[in-house]
C-alpha cells in the first residue's frame, strides 16, 4: 500500500505542502519518498529511499519550485526499495509524471508491448507502466487528457489509483478498487488516497466512485465515468479531529495511541448510524460469517465467542485472504460482518464482493464511514476512534470490541450490559490498567535482551487476545510469539517450551483460571520465565501484571492493554520503531 497526493494551488508552495502532507499519510507506506513538481513548463522529479523526513532533509525534497504537484510515500510491491523504483516515475520525454497505489496485474504484458514501441523504462515497479501509457495516447489523442486517461484506465488490469502531472499544468486521477479522494479549498484542490493528505487545509472532500476519472485544471474538477460522461459525486464533509493525527507529549504514535483508549472507549458506543437495522440484519440471519485480516480477525474471533456464549447466535470466522475459497459454502439468508478499520484492506473488500454475489448480505464495522466497505454494506456502524497512525492496530482493536460488545448486548437482551455506571467504571479500570506503564516497561527492561520466543495463553474469551498480544510483539518487536489455546500445550506446543522461553498467561479469575494454573505450572517445570496477568497472585508467576476485577465477560477489554504495553517496549528494548514496522503498512489495498 502506498500514499499519494496531488495538489493544485494558487500560491507558490506545492512542495512543502506535498511533503508535510505525505508526514500525515507515511504509515500507508515507508520504503521510499518522493514528488514532482510543475515549474515554467518542466516537470521536476525528486525522490529517494527512507522516510519523509530523512529524504526531505538530504534532498530538500520541500525546495522543489511549483504551484501544482504529485507526491507518493513507497510500500514496495514489485521492484526492490531503491531510488530508481521510488515514485513519481517519468514519461520517456519527461512531461507527464505519475504515482500509483495499487497493483497492476497485466504490467508484463503492457511493458514488453510498450518496450517494443520503443519506450525505455528505468525501474522494476509495475506502476511505471501508467506513465509510458499515457505518453502513449497522449500522442495519439493529440494530448486531449481526457481520451488519454480513459484509453489508459482500458489498458490496466488490477487495483489502482494514480495520479498524474502533465506539463501542461494539469492533474489527473482515476481509480479502480483502490480508494482517491477530492480535497476542495478555496485556495487549492487535492487528489489523496487519504483524507489525513489535505485535512489540515479543507474538511470538504469528494469519494470517487470506482471507475471514476477527474480533472484538475486552474480551480476546476471535472469528474467522468470510463465512458467519458461527465457525473456528480457527492460533498461530503470529513469529521477527523485533524488533533488527534499530531504524538503530542509521547514519544511515538503507538504509545500515544494506547493511552488514547480512555478516551476512545466510550465513542463506538455513541455512533450515530442506524444500530438498531445492523442487529436486526443479525437477529433475523439464519447463518452469520465474520471476516477481517490481522488485528480485526482476531476481534472477529472474540465476538464468535461472545455471541454463541452470551447471545446464542452461531457463526463462523474467516480470514478475510481464505474467505474466498470458502464463499461458496454460504447458506441462504445469511449476514458477513466484515472488520476493517480503514475500511480499504483488499482481502476484506474482495470477501465482500464474493459474500454479495451469493446473496448475502453485508454489515461492516470500519472507523471510516466514507470507505470503499462502509458503501459497499447494507448496514455499518463505525469506531469512531479518530486517525490511527500507528501501523500496529492499538485502539480500534479496543473500539472493535466495543462494538462487538454492543452487538452482543442488544442480541443478548442485555445478558451482557452496558449500562451507563458500569461503561463509566470500565473506562477507570483501563485508566488504572494504563497506569501501570512503568511496571510494565521496568519489567521489559528486566528481561534478556535475546529474548527468541515468547508465547501467550489463553482459554476461552482470553485465547483470541493471546493472538492479538502476540501479533502485537511480531509486529513491533521482531521477535517470534504465539498465541496458544492453554489446554493445547501436551498436544504440541510444549516441546518448544525450555528454559529460554517466556510465557505470558492470561489468567483472571473465572472459569479458566484453575486450568490455565494448572497449564503454568507444566511450563515451569520446564524451566520457562512466566508473567502472569490476573487479578489473584500466584507462586507459579515469576512476575505479575494485577489486572483490576471486571464482569468475566469484559476481561479480554482490560488484558489486552498490558499485551499492548509489553510489545511497544519490547520494541524500544530492541531499537526498533514502533510506528513504522518492517515491512508491514497500515492498510494492505494489494492483494
Amino acid at each position: 500500500m502506498c500514499s499519494i497526493i496531488g495538489y493544485s494551488g494558487k500560491l507558490n508552495l506545492a512542495a512543502p505542502l506535498l511533503v508535510d502532507s505525505l508526514k500525515k499519510m507515511e504509515y500507508r507506506g515507508y520504503d521510499s519518498v518522493g514528488i514532482a513538481t510543475l515549474n515554467n513548463g518542466n516537470i521536476m522529479v525528486s525522490k529517494g529511499v527512507g522516510k519523509v523526513a530523512e529524504v526531505d532533509k538530504e534532498l530538500n525534497l520541500n525546495r522543489l519550485p511549483g504551484q501544482i504537484g504529485i507526491g507518493h510515500t513507497r510500500w514496495a510491491t514489485h521492484g526492490g526499495v531503491n531510488d530508481k523504483n521510488a515514485h513519481p516515475h517519468y514519461s520517456c520525454t519527461s512531461n507527464i509524471a505519475v504515482v500509483h497505489n495499487g497493483i497492476i496485474e497485466n504490467y508484463h504484458e503492457l511493458k514488453t508491448e510498450l518496450a517494443n514501441e520503443g519506450h525505455i523504462f528505468k525501474s522494476q515497479t509495475d506502476s511505471e507502466v501508467i506513465a509510458h501509457l499515457l505518453e502513449k495516447y497522449s500522442r495519439i489523442s493529440n494530448n486531449d487528457i481526457k481520451k488519454t486517461m480513459i484509453e489508459t484506465c482500458k489498458n490496466l488490469k488490477g487495483s489502482f489509483a494514480f495520479v498524474a502531472v502533465f506539463d501542461n499544468g494539469i492533474i489527473s486521477g482515476a481509480r479502480f478498487d483502490e480508494p482517491l479522494i477530492i480535497g476542495i479549498s478555496s485556495q487549492a484542490l487535492f487528489l489523496s488516497s487519504d483524507v489525513l493528505g489535505f485535512l489540515k487545509h479543507t474538511d470538504k472532500s469528494i469519494f470517487l466512485d470506482n471507475g471514476d476519472i477527474v480533472i484538475l485544471e486552474n480551480d476546476n474538477y471535472t469528474i467522468f465515468d470510463d465512458s467519458g460522461n461527465v457525473v456528480q459525486r457527492p460533498l461530503t464533509q470529513v469529521a477527523w479531529e485533524l488533533g488527534s493525527s499530531e504524538k503530542g507529549k509521547f514519544a511515538h504514535y503507538t504509545l500515544k495511541e494506547i493511552h488514547e483508549q480512555t478516551s476512545t472507549l466510550l465513542k463506538p458506543l455513541n455512533d450515530s448510524n442506524d444500530f438498531a437495522t445492523f442487529c436486526e440484519y443479525l437477529q433475523r440471519a439464519s447463518n452469520i460469517y465474520i471476516t477481517g485480516s490481522g488485528t480485526s480477525y482476531n476481534s472477529g474471533l472474540l465476538g464468535k465467542l461472545l455471541l454463541s456464549k452470551y447471545a446464542r447466535k452461531k457463526s463462523e470466522v474467516y480470514m478475510s485472504s481464505e474467505f474466498q475459497y470458502f464463499s461458496d459454502t454460504i447458506e441462504p439468508n445469511s449476514v458477513v460482518i466484515a472488520i476493517s478499520q480503514s475500511g480499504e484492506t483488499a482481502d476484506v473488500l474482495h470477501s465482500v464482493k464474493k459474500a454479495k454475489e451469493t446473496g448475502a448480505k453485508i454489515v461492516s464495522i470500519v472507523n471510516i464511514p466514507t470507505s470503499s466497505l462502509a458503501r459497499m454494506s447494507d448496514s455499518y456502524v463505525t469506531l469512531n476512534c479518530g486517525p490511527e497512525i500507528g501501523v500496529a492496530a492499538t485502539k480500534s482493536f479496543m473500539s472493535q470490541l466495543m462494538i462487538l460488545y454492543k452487538i452482543v448486548s442488544t442480541l443478548s437482551n442485555q445478558y451482557v450490559s452496558l449500562e451507563g455506571s458500569e461503561l463509566k467504571n470500565l473506562q477507570n479500570l483501563i485508566s488504572k490498567v494504563l497506569g501501570l506503564d512503568d511496571k510494565i516497561r521496568n519489567l521489559i527492561n528486566s528481561l534478556d535482551s535475546n529474548i527468541k520466543d515468547i508465547y501467550i495463553l489463553g482459554r476461552s474469551i482470553h485465547y483470541p487476545i493471546a493472538l492479538e498480544g502476540s501479533l502485537k510483539i511480531k509486529e513491533l518487536a521482531y521477535i517470534h510469539a504465539e498465541g496458544i489455546a492453554a489446554g493445547e500445550l501436551k498436544h504440541g506446543p510444549l516441546a518448544l517450551i525450555d528454559q529460554e522461553s517466556v510465557v505470558i498467561v492470561i489468567n483472571p479469575v473465572d472459569e479458566t483460571h484453575l486450568d490455565v494454573i494448572s497449564s503454568a505450572n507444566e511450563i515451569k517445570s520446564r524451566g520457562a520465565y512466566i508473567i502472569g496477568l490476573s487479578n489473584l497472585r500466584n507462586e507459579v508467576y515469576d512476575a505479575f501484571i494485577e489486572l483490576p476485577k471486571v464482569a468475566d465477560y469484559l476481561y479480554p477489554v482490560i488484558e489486552i492493554i498490558p499485551l499492548q504495553l509489553m510489545s511497544y517496549y519490547l520494541a524500544i528494548k530492541k531499537q526498533v520503531d514502533p510506528d513504522y514496522p518492517r515491512n508491514l503498512a497500515k492498510s494492505v489495498t494489494v492483494k
